[in-house]
């Protein structure tokens, strides 16, 4: 197996990092979108946001399990 690259394979990876920017962006933009949504009607509030999101992260920062 060549573990050189090639130009075109620099190419690829580059649109497929691209593509996943952009992916990115619109599923941020959608999570944005029902957040503020459910805090206008009155659903939840900016602080249950806040408080669940908190509550999230630091579960995440503590996995139960070890990285590699």
């Amino acid at each position: 197996m060549n573990s050189h690259r090639s130009a075109m394979d620099e190419v690829r990876m580059a649109a497929k990092l691209a593509d996943l920017k952009d992916e990115h962006y619109r599923n941020t933009l959608a999570l944005s979108t029902l957040i503020e949504l459910l805090i206008d009607k009155g659903i939840v509030t900016r602080e249950e946001v806040e408080r669940k999101a908190a509550e999230l992260d630091s579960f995440m920062a503590h996995l139960p399990y070890p990285k590699v």
